[in-house]
């Protein structure tokens, strides 16, 4: 039989038994949905991570130099308590930091934590409150769409100046012009002098909470009243010359704190690399776990699909009967319940491939969870899904191979 005849056959007995294909795709059709869900998450957040997520929380060419990492996905108990000896952070670093790299860098003193705010005739609320130097709006790249940022001047000073995000400045300012007011952190007023344009979200956590001031005004003491700093956030020019710049700041700190050669560091410098090195951490046990279900699927499938062809072999033993007769060889047997099986399968990926674009575009619609359908993955989901076709269909085409002609045509 003719490749395209055992395909047209294939598709005549899906139109012909809605309900019994049905039945018989339903298995690689969930496997391929959940495939291709899966994957376009993992991939979407990838994609994410790398362009989004690392820029906007960590920054372009920056590291920061820290009491501990921000981002270690291999903490035990032990690990902690070494982390909690480490000694602070202070503003003494900072300046050893500022002398160590040359006039090309931009650093800044960073402390933040989430502490309520209020203004008048506003109910209280949450807000990221930070408390740091005027390069911080250079080195994160924030633009303003009213107002200014604060000027180094009012860094000296310890002015109590603010700059709030666009979530801020409408919910506590809703139909006003927040410039020129006053907010209420930690009981202290600030006066807000600048709008952050909209930042955005990262995983459902909204970016536009932010409140930005001195950190030698009253809300460096709120946010860290032991007179330490949380760290200091550094930017190069290049990616080049920021690790170069790393290198430096580690030996100058090692100096300063007088690690021997053989003592490990007991600070931490931090780059994007490690949110993106404890992301993938995050990924492999999202494929592991995400593959499983639809690799069940596809199991089911096979042995839905392989049960199904047995059937077909014994419905059609005079047929195959008749066509051995003709003349047809063993070979011509198995092609053709092999291509029968897997055009079923293809079809039942297909539809599962439609059916999994539609699951991940619903769950970026629905969810904080980005998703982003790969190509190669619909592709990767129609092999797959005749692989499946082809694997299930290999004992059932044999068996109707084997089959005597002679017994075969006394078949009713």
């Amino acid at each position: 039989m003719p490749f395209l005849e055992a395909v047209r056959l294939a598709l005549h007995t899906i139109r012909v038994q809605k309900l019994k294909s049905f039945f018989t795709l339903l298995g690689v059709m969930i496997g391929v949905m959940f495939l291709i869900a899966v994957v376009s998450i993992v991939e979407g957040m990838s994609d994410y991570v790398e362009n989004d997520f690392a820029a906007k929380i960590i920054g372009v060419n920056t590291f920061d130099v820290r009491r501990w990492p921000n981002f270690n996905p291999n903490e035990d108990d032990e690990d902690w308590r070494e982390l909690l000896r480490r000694p602070r952070l202070y503003e003494t670093e900072a300046r050893l930091v500022r002398e160590t790299l040359s006039a090309d860098f931009k650093t800044a003193i960073v402390s933040e934590n989430f502490i309520y705010a209020n203004a008048p005739g506003v109910r209280p609320r949450m807000v990221q409150a930070i408390a740091t130097e005027a390069a911080y709006f250079d080195i994160k790249k924030f633009n303003l769409t009213q107002g200014r940022a604060f000027a180094p001047q009012e860094v000296v000073s310890g002015s109590r100046v603010l700059v709030i995000g666009d979530e801020i400045a409408k919910y506590y300012f809703a139909n006003l012009d927040p410039l020129g007011r006053e907010l209420r952190i930690a009981g202290q007023p600030y006066t807000v002098i600048g709008v952050i344009e909209p930042q955005g979200s990262v995983f459902g956590f909204s970016l536009d909470r932010m409140a930005i001031a001195p950190y030698t005004s009253a809300l460096g003491r709120a946010l860290r009243p032991r007179g330490d700093i949380e760290y200091i956030t550094v930017q190069g020019p290049t990616r080049e010359v920021l690790m170069d710049g790393m290198e430096a700041v580690r030996a100058a700190m090692r100096g300063f704190r007088r690690l021997t050669p053989g003592r490990a560091d007991n600070f931490a410098l931090e780059t994007s690399d490690a949110a993106l090195s404890f992301f993938d951490g995050i990924r492999s046990k999202m494929v592991l776990f995400g593959t499983a279900l639809p690799g069940i699927g596809l199991v089911v499938g096979a042995l839905v699909i392989m049960n199904i062809m047995l059937v077909a072999v014994a419905e059609r033993t005079r047929e195959i009967g008749i066509r051995k007769a003709l003349g047809a060889r063993r070979k011509d047997i198995i092609r053709q319940f092999l291509i029968e099986a897997a055009t079923l399968s293809v079809v039942g990926a297909a539809i599962g491939a439609a059916l999994g674009v539609a699951m991940s575009q619903t769950i970026a619609a629905l969810t904080p969870l980005p998703a982003s359908v790969a190509p190669w993955s619909i592709v990767a989901a129609l092999i797959v899904g005749a692989g499946v076709g082809i694997v299930a269909g290999l004992y059932p085409a044999s068996r109707a191979a084997r089959l005597d002609p002679i017994a075969a045509l006394r078949q009713e």
